[in-house]
């Protein structure tokens, strides 16, 4: 592979420290011309949501985003990095498989998420609003980031993969998340506004070392949707969750950043997603899922598996924010 110039500024995020073999090996060959990747039985014997392949799982795919500054561009496609990849997403998504409802149709998996559930124990945007603190926010936030500074980006992926109803809603909504046009209401934009309220680092990966598994196999899951055409099915379900979810959620951390004093555009990027995805999810379930189960019936429970793989992994993560919080300490990783 070709190595990286030097007569242009680089300013893609730094690499992090590795989490373990895996992630250390895969960094090694990332930046070392000719150093091959780690063998498959690396991969084969890390935990599928374990901090080490979680890392390096990210460390592959963000080479198909903003990549990193130590590492050349055409790293994206390397074959060399293939058969690593595949391993490490075939151990993710056959525990997903095993440990999400199988079998079940899309009225299934959404008629349960369009009632917002009475026992909000378990949920995080609740414990903000009502007893979150400034420093919590901020956690928050910075977790978040790794999927929001991205927001509408994975997503994208699956348009050339959809047609008629399916095609047009998908964009519609696609339309509004980059802004409708204006740079400025791009959401990531928005989201980096709310960043900067909280007087937080608003640079493209910043928190990464900060992230713990829990949070990165969240993003892992719709990138790892976004790129296999086979799974087109799965990222409308994972895209139709978070919009038929988003708008109670939102209200809630509105909320939250107001009675906090947070800032206004912490505010407003919560605000703005209370009545845009209350529509995106009419839009999402009539014609994105309507549209594509109308022209491929066979994929409803891959759209099913997509929605329920979204909440088994947003569980995960609300339970260990909730977890670090109520016993009064931090949720980032710190080493």
């Amino acid at each position: 592979m070709t190595t990286i110039a030097t007569d242009r500024p680089r300013s893609e995020p730094a690499l992090p420290d590795p989490r373990g073999p895996l992630s250390a090996g895969l960094t090694a060959a990332l930046t070392t011309p000719g150093l091959p990747a780690p063998g498959v039985d690396v991969a084969s014997a890390a935990d599928p949501y374990g901090e080490d392949l979680q890392l390096a799982l990210y460390l592959c795919y963000e080479l198909h985003y903003r990549g990193f500054a130590a590492v050349a561009e055409d790293r994206e496609w390397d074959p060399a990095l293939m058969p690593l990849r595949r391993e490490m997403e075939s151990r993710f998504l056959g525990a997903l498989r095993a440990d999400v409802p199988a079998g079940r149709g899309t009225d299934e998996a959404f008629g349960e998420l369009l009632v917002e559930s009475t026992d909000h124990h378990g949920s995080p945007a609740y414990h903000l609003e009502h007893h979150g603190e400034l420093w919590q926010l901020r956690e928050y936030a910075a977790l978040r980031s790794l999927y929001h500074l991205k927001e509408a980006d994975p997503h994208a992926w699956v348009i050339p993969r959809l047609r008629g109803r399916a095609k047009a809603g998908m964009v519609a909504i696609e339309y509004d998340e980059f802004g409708a046009g204006r740079a400025e209401n791009i959401h990531a934009q928005l989201f980096a506004d709310l960043m900067t309220d909280l007087g937080l680092d608003t640079a493209y990966g910043h928190y990464l070392e900060s992230a713990p598994a829990v949070a990165l196999a969240t993003v892992n899951m719709m990138t790892l949707f976004g790129l296999h055409r086979s799974l087109r099915g799965a990222l409308v379900g994972h895209f139709a969750c978070v919009e038929v979810t988003s708008s109670p959620g939102s209200r809630r951390l509105a909320a939250a950043m107001r009675r906090t004093g947070a800032g206004p555009a912490a505010e407003r990027f919560y605000a703005e997603h209370v009545e845009a995805d209350a529509v995106h999810e009419q839009v999402v379930r009539r014609e994105v899922i309507g549209g594509l189960l109308a022209d491929e019936p066979h994929l409803e429970a891959d759209v099913a598996f997509g929605a329920d793989a979204t909440v088994f992994l947003e569980d995960r993560l609300a339970a260990h924010l909730l977890g670090a919080w109520r016993a009064g300490r931090s949720a980032l990783r710190t080493g």
